[in-house]
């Protein structure tokens, strides 16, 4: 039986891998205090938090969530970086914090419950900001309708010309106002 602190560690936990829209597990191991303190700065500006976790604790709240797929990355010093925002952000936040201070590693992450390995956090962190794909998808849906527009409004126009013509076969003026 947990005690008390562990069974509120395990439920906070469990709470980050149940609402987070992406937990990416890093090794943490090396980092000064001081380099922690502003990567969590940095974080926060995005929705995003650092949390160091009990690899023991964090494998009872995975089985509690059914995130069990995290386990094999709970090896070693672990500490979640979490989103509750935009996971493309978080990503790239991580990565950039990870070259830059070249100790920070990441082991993997958890994306709507799936598994990602460090690979896929990369890509995912290449990925261009949620409201530039956005503006791509309504961009892409915009040229099929207006070339709708177009060949719907193509009889009516070529309708248009021919009652046109036949106006000024008729005699123009006159026939435009008999009609």
């Amino acid at each position: 039986m947990p005690t008390p602190e562990k069974a509120r560690q395990i439920e906070e936990i469990s709470e980050i891998l149940r609402t987070a829209s992406l937990a990416i597990l890093t090794d943490y191991r090396g980092l000064s205090v001081a380099d922690m303190t502003a990567f969590r700065r940095r974080l926060q500006e995005q929705q995003a938090n650092f949390r160091v976790v009990k690899n023991t604790l964090t494998r009872i709240a995975a089985e509690r969530t059914g995130t069990e797929v995290i386990t094999p990355l709970l090896e070693g010093p672990t500490a979640l970086v979490y989103s509750m925002g935009d996971p493309v952000a978080a990503a790239k936040l991580t990565l950039e914090f990870a070259r830059q201070s070249r100790i920070l590693s990441v082991k993997g992450g958890l994306l709507a419950g799936r598994l990602l390995n460090a690979a896929d956090v990369e890509a995912l962190a290449t990925l261009p900001p949620r409201e530039e794909l956005l503006a791509k998808v309504v961009g892409g849906l915009q040229v099929p309708l207006y070339g709708l527009v177009s060949v719907l409004s193509g009889p009516i126009r070529g309708l248009l010309y021919v009652l046109q013509a036949r106006v000024r076969q008729l005699g123009g003026e006159e026939a435009a106002e008999a009609a």
